[in-house]
């Protein structure tokens, strides 16, 4: 028995697309590349992981972002599965998220988010292949979205200069310590959600409007 080929997620990384193995250097205002080129920071003025983009190249590596693929989506609220920009109708954009109702009232009003949105026909295969949505996902409108922070390794100068490793953490636009990541993943906060049902989204079953 031939097992089925799995669709490939737009945002998932491939073996053939290395990390690029770039110098980073600690400056007064925050960590950068040695041989830094405009388009390595957002508009917010973040660096971003360098990653080769050789999509479909070897092996696809399900449990692992792309962070250029990733952020692309995040920005332009396209199809985490297929690319093809996210559905939206007059209650919002399309999300599949984990069913975490019981976490707060009105959820998931408020809720930070790094998985990218999905067009329609992609949901279903979404829910059934994405190993944190199987079994307890959500369907959700989402009216705004609001690019807000970024998932990423954090630096510190050393006291000769020279970064130091730190962990990884969310940190928010606006806030000092972004001067210091090399960011992985966009993440955006939800407002003005509805729940709906996944097989037709056009009627809602909730709602978590403030």
């Amino acid at each position: 028995m031939i097992a089925p080929v799995l669709p490939v997620p737009y945002i998932a990384a491939w073996s053939g697309e290395q990390a690029t193995e770039r110098r980073l250097v600690c400056r007064a205002d925050g960590i950068a590349y040695a041989d830094e080129q405009p388009d390595d920071r957002d508009q917010y003025g973040v660096l971003w992981n360098g990653r080769a983009c050789a999509r479909g190249v070897d092996r696809p590596r399900f449990g692992e972002v792309h962070p250029i693929r990733q952020r692309e989506a995040m920005a332009h609220l396209l199809c985490q599965v297929c690319g093809a920009p996210a559905d939206r109708d007059e209650s919002g954009t399309l999300w599949l998220l984990e069913d975490n109702r019981a976490d707060w009232t009105g959820w998931p009003d408020g809720l930070m988010t790094a998985h990218p949105p999905v067009c329609l026909p992609c949901a279903r295969q979404a829910a059934d292949l994405c190993p944190h949505l199987r079994g307890r996902y959500v369907a959700v409108r989402v009216r705004e979205s609001d690019a807000c922070a970024v998932l990423g390794r954090r630096w510190a100068p050393t006291a000769l200069g020279t970064p130091q490793r730190l962990d990884k953490r969310v940190i928010p636009y606006g806030n000092p310590a972004a001067r210091w990541v090399t960011a992985g993943q966009l993440i955006r906060s939800l407002h003005g959600c509805t729940v709906v049902i996944l097989d037709d989204t056009r009627q809602p079953t909730s709602s978590c409007r403030r």
